[in-house]
């Protein structure tokens, strides 16, 4: 059950702090020993200020380890503050009589520089020591006086959420005020109403009027003005100091709602401060925005609707704006008030995402924005990753990381994620369907832009036009129809691709800030929305003009590169689908990219049949550049998982390239809770004929090599009860191996024992083949018989190898096929071979990129074999079938808790005598 080097590491990095004992930690039950020692590493981490990689695998209790350690620290750290300032403030009590001496001090230190005459004015020796006492007192009463402040507001804010928690009066009362306040907006939209009938306005200029929204110099209305939502009401709220707080952020929303619920079971669920944070795909109340569907729309309309409401005109733009009867839409649950109400619900009581948008619906106000006031005042703010890992999302959500934790939960794949995060791809189409758009809005509009919109605009154009080109096509031209002479993929340095594509004199940082403050791609959106579609009705001349785009997204949906193409439907007969987003908005994503430090990533031309096939592609071979940010500021960094083996990559293409101190970082690493007799690693040699197991590329295709695999799991399937998982190592070799055993009959074999399931291609298939699959397992084992359960076949990599739980009867026994090493020959993986290789030093003789290939290989097994074992009166049988998994350099970077009870068996016969051995044990005690 001992956690091996890693966690003997972190318990004596511990011992230096003062180690908490299991009293400090509360917990809903009485926790393992595993989960003791995990917590009073974590605190210790905490304590010091360290940089932790933390695994303990799944089923071992690892959020609540999590939750329980961490704001076990944060209750102390936050009584520690409080004595101190309680100090402080006494001795300022204490110290009146302290001022008059310091006035005297003052004014003794003053008279020899009032009296250049003085004998002890000239270079005295006690001089530097009345200003260091000077400058000291008055530290002490700066410090004082701002402790002063900020308890007056924390007493406010607590005084506030107090009577919210226990006044249910106050909530009814407010209940009652939106209830006003939306009848008065409908009577005042009635009579809205009754003017426009009256003023019988003709349909075609109405449908002008509408269409001014879509022009980038943007005008409102006297009635939305009178709605600008007041931010400078209540500075003290703004401005709010940024509590010490802990961030914690997972890969997924349903994995952020489970760690939410577990707080909530906590000891710690009644009292503490958390807010969970979300996209505006999540969080977003307003219909009419969510419908929009894509993520890039609902986040721009949401960003014009707040434009709408802050805009400041000039009177003579005020009255230009009235003849124009411009309607600017403002969004109803944007209410400063409704959303301050809401940040006190929230900090009242933990609500996960779902409770989050339910209360927003209630209240009339933002979820969105309300959580974000919530994150001065909150103790424990959960998040996704994309949010605290990408800077400029973090900025814009109001996240400040200065001295503050992070934990990143289920962080083995942390690196691949900031890669791809800061990674961008566009294809022809894309680049094709933007420059046609923007043309064409630019020509309906030319006369009604400003000079410096017109400047942007045409510097854009020009892009696209040079990123088509570099692809070895036209802009002005169908991409689907444009052959590629020259196909293939190539890797360009940022610079030398500026300078290849000839934008190298454009100032990339200031078109992308324009894009995003003006809004361009949301306005576009717009414009294709209303003239994309060939139902749209205009005069002959404007047909004229926009016929060019209808043909031009129209022979887009027929060509068969439909990635760049957007919908022609209109919205009604959309039904349920989720609208594309412009291109343009992916193209900002990559313009971003470019502007990365040129060291730092590769531009990759990937010319394909066509144009429209081809893609351009940013990657980022150093996602440590970014990850600094994080580290530098935070005060402790905690990385954790189910499985972080092999962790040399997080310390040396994270941590290390990151510039932190290797003494800083601490590694704690614990068993499982399962006793060792549940569990059975076999590395397997060779196979029943003898047959020595090797699945590289050249010899798995072998029909020996695949006639023994079936045969090892003809065996296996006769003695393990229930499920069996076999992981292949891609989808190409499974389909391989399936027909190949079709073809011998073996497959029939097998299906006397166990019914046969695939792994689907597609996601949406994936819950239905595993609800067939646990069916069919539960009646076997109810019914007997020759069936004795069911064989699923998987992907290393694929929708089954994460985050789906085969427990108990789903998976009594794991297969890994060979070893899936990733295909070397790709050319993004090859560019950060050889970046590493230039920038990291060797390690035990070995090259960084032979390292890098292994490691992915044995993060990718990690993670599929720890399905099995999923609590701790679980039991599985592992088969690593390949004899290079023997080799101490693959062996070593196994989980610790599987390794140490792993056997090498080089003959199939001693191997299958303990697995019958082991199954059949187990039979017999349950």
């Amino acid at each position: 059950m001992e956690g091996g080097p890693g966690a003997v590491g972190a318990e004596a990095a511990g011992g230096a702090a003062q180690r908490p004992g299991p009293a400090r930690f509360p917990f809903p039950y009485k926790p393992y020993l595993i989960q003791e020692r995990f917590m009073a590493a974590l605190y210790s981490a905490l304590e010091a200020g360290q940089v932790g990689i933390f695994e303990s695998p799944t089923g071992t209790g690892k959020s609540l380890s999590l939750i329980c350690g961490a704001l076990s620290w944060l209750r102390d750290f936050e009584e520690k503050k409080k004595q101190e300032e309680a100090r402080l403030l006494a001795l300022e009590h204490n110290g009146q009589e302290e001022k008059k001496l310091l006035t005297l001090d003052e004014s003794l230190w003053k008279e020899p520089l009032d009296e250049p005459g003085c004998p002890d004015s000239k270079g005295s020796a006690r001089e530097p020591d009345w200003i260091t006492a000077f400058v000291r007192k008055k530290e002490e009463r700066d410090m004082v006086d701002r402790l002063k402040e900020e308890q007056i507001r924390k007493k406010k804010r607590e005084d506030r959420l107090e009577k919210i928690r226990h006044n249910v009066q106050l909530k009814y009362a407010a209940k009652r005020k939106r209830s006003e306040e939306d009848e008065t907006k409908r009577l005042l939209q009635l009579s809205k109403e009754v003017l426009l009938e009256g003023g019988g306005t003709d349909v075609l200029e109405q449908l002008d009027h509408n269409e001014e929204e879509l022009i980038l110099a943007e005008y409102e209305s006297d009635e939305e003005k009178k709605v600008v939502s007041g931010l400078e009401e209540d500075d003290d709220d703004v401005e709010e100091e940024h509590v010490t707080k802990i961030y914690y952020c997972s890969r997924t929303h349903s994995q952020l709602s489970q760690f939410v619920h577990e707080v909530q079971k906590s000891p710690f669920g009644k009292d503490t401060r958390l807010v969970s944070l979300g996209s505006r795909q999540n969080l977003c109340v307003n219909e009419e925005v969510r419908r929009l569907g894509a993520l890039q729309l609902i986040n721009d309309r949401c960003m014009e609707m707040q434009k709408n409401k802050h805009e400041k005109k000039s009177d003579g733009e005020e009255m230009e704006g009235k003849k124009r009867h411009v309607s600017r839409t403002v969004c109803p649950f944007y209410s400063y008030e409704q959303m301050q109400f809401l940040r006190d619900e929230v900090l009242v009581e933990v609500k996960d995402i779902e409770q989050l948008v339910a209360l927003g619906k209630e209240t009339k106000a933002c979820p969105y924005y309300g959580s974000r006031y919530a994150i001065p005042a909150a103790q424990l703010v959960v998040l996704p990753y994309q949010m605290l890992l990408h800077e400029a999302t973090r900025s814009a959500a109001g996240i400040s990381l200065k001295d503050q934790v992070v934990i990143i939960d289920e962080a083995h794949n942390l690196i691949d994620t900031i890669t791809c995060i800061h990674s961008a791809e566009v294809s022809g189409s894309q680049l094709c369907c933007a420059h046609s758009q923007l043309l064409q809005y630019m020509e309906r509009y030319r006369k009604r832009l400003k000079a410096k919109n017109l400047m942007y605009i045409k510097q854009i154009l020009y892009l696209l036009q040079q990123f088509v080109s570099v692809l070895g096509g036209n802009v002005n031209q169908n991409p689907n129809s444009q052959a590629i002479s020259q196909t293939g993929t190539v890797l360009k340095s940022i610079n030398d691709f500026l300078f290849q594509s000839q934008i190298d004199n454009i100032n990339l940082f200031k078109v992308q800030r324009y894009c995003e403050k003006s809004l361009i791609s949301r306005k576009l959106f717009g414009f294709v929305e209303r003239y994309g579609a060939p139902t749209v009705v205009k005069t002959n001349k404007e047909n004229q003009k926009l016929a060019g785009l209808q043909n031009f997204l129209l022979s887009l949906q027929q060509g068969s590169d439909k990635e760049g193409a957007l919908q022609s439907l209109p919205v009604e007969a959309e039904g349920d689908q989720l609208r594309t987003a412009s291109p343009l908005m992916q193209i900002e994503g990559f313009l971003s990219a470019l502007t990365n430090a040129n060291q730092d990533g590769r531009v990759i031309l990937n010319r394909q049949g066509t144009v429209g096939q081809s893609s351009l592609k940013f990657l980022l071979l150093n996602p440590a550049v970014h990850f600094a940010k994080v580290v530098k500021e935070c005060r402790a960094v905690i990385i954790a998982g189910g499985t972080m083996q092999p962790v040399a990559d997080f310390r040396e293409q994270l941590l290390s390239c990151a510039g932190v101190d290797p003494a800083r970082i601490v590694e704690f690493s614990c068993g499982h809770v399962i006793p060792p007799e549940n569990i059975l690693p076999i590395i397997l040699c060779n196979g029943p004929s003898n047959q020595q197991l090797e699945f590289t590329y050249q010899r798995r295709d072998l029909p020996q090599m695949m006639d023994e695999l079936g045969r090892i799991l003809c065996n296996v399937c006769n003695v393990v009860p229930g499920g069996v998982v076999c992981f292949f190592p891609s989808y190409e070799y499974e389909k391989q191996v399936y027909a190949h055993w079709k073809k011998t009959g073996l497959l029939t074999r097998l299906a006397t024992k166990k019914k046969i399931f695939q792994e689907p291609k597609k996601a949406n298939q994936v819950e239905q083949v595993l609800v067939e699959y646990a069916k069919c397992i539960k009646c076997c084992s109810h019914v007997g018989g020759q069936m004795t359960g069911a064989l699923l076949f998987s992907v290393v990599g694929g929708k089954m190898s994460e985050g789906i739980n085969f427990s108990d009867d789903l998976g009594r026994c794991v297969i890994m096929v060979g070893m899936p090493y990733p295909n070397i020959k790709a050319p993004e993986l090859q560019e950060k071979m050889t970046w590493l290789d230039k920038t990291m030093p060797r390690a035990a003789g070995q090259a960084p990129s032979r390292v890098l290939i292994e490691n992915l290989c044995m993060k990718a097994v990690n993670q599929s074999i720890g399905r099995a074992i999923r609590h701790q009166r679980d039991f599985a049988s592992i088969l690593l079938l390949d004899h290079r998994y023997a080799r101490s350099a693959i062996f070593n970077k196994l989980p610790q808790w599987i390794k140490e009870r792993t056997q090498v068996k080089v003959a199939f016969g001693s191997a299958f005598a303990e697995l019958r051995k082991f199954h059949r044990g187990k039979s017999d005690t349950s």
